[in-house]
């Protein structure tokens, strides 16, 4: 980083109060920021490949990802992230809950992932922290994950080709959520629309999941979006 990073004690309530450094981990203006697939030159693939196909696949980089655990019986971790976010948090199985950028992914019983836009994680965890009382854990991940969008009248032939899961729309409806096998490696999928879906794909497989697409995608034509 070009500046000396800035961090943020938060007390957090609990039978017993401890205090947490938080780190805001994203550089200052001054650097340029490179998403896992920079290197691929997507933006300057969307401008000089084909744009028509079957198959759309954008990537939505640097977004804020943030791991929240919690006990979903504590009301302060509902009533804060509502507050925060905007949002309820989902407590069913698989389900997500959205609002404008940020969005909600159910990963576990306690467990969830939040996606802010990009820039916005440092503050949202500190909000966070201070909205809820209780035991908690908060991670900022944003520099190990990516956020692929794929979508189109043949993704899901796509996926189909990709994962074990069944994607069909009867069993995966629109707002449905699921962390499985995708290729050899794994993805938290999300069904976002009628012909749209998102992958969640750990930074070290970013590229193995980029040549994997570019095949799979080549008999529907692929479409690159900046």
């Amino acid at each position: 980083m070009s500046e000396v990073a800035k961090a943020q004690v938060v007390e957090e309530s609990s039978a017993a109060v401890s205090k947490v450094a938080v780190l805001q981990q994203r550089a200052g203006a001054g650097v340029q920021a490179e998403s896992p697939l920079y290197h691929v030159g997507l933006d300057h693939l969307a401008l000089n490949v084909h744009q028509r196909g079957g198959v759309v696949l954008r990537e939505k980089k640097l977004l804020g990802h943030l791991v929240l655990r919690g006990s979903s019986a504590n009301a302060s971790l509902l009533k804060g992230v509502k507050k925060v976010l905007g949002v309820e948090l989902p407590l069913a199985p698989l389900s997500c809950s959205a609002k404008g950028a940020t969005s909600i992914q159910w990963m576990g019983p306690d467990e969830w992932l939040i996606l802010v836009e990009g820039g916005s994680e440092f503050d949202i965890e500190l909000a966070l922290r201070n909205a809820i009382d209780g035991h908690l854990s908060l991670v900022n991940v944003s520099g190990g994950q990516t956020v692929l969008e794929l979508s189109g009248p043949d993704a899901r032939k796509v996926l189909q080709k990709s994962t074990p899961y069944d994607v069909h729309p009867g069993s995966f409806p629109v707002g449905k959520c699921v962390t499985t096998v995708f290729a050899k490696t794994q993805v938290l999928l999300q069904r976002t629309g009628e012909d749209s879906y998102e992958m969640v794909v750990r930074r070290s497989f970013s590229d193995y999941m980029w040549l994997w697409l570019q095949d799979a995608s080549a008999e529907y034509g692929l479409v690159i979006k900046a």
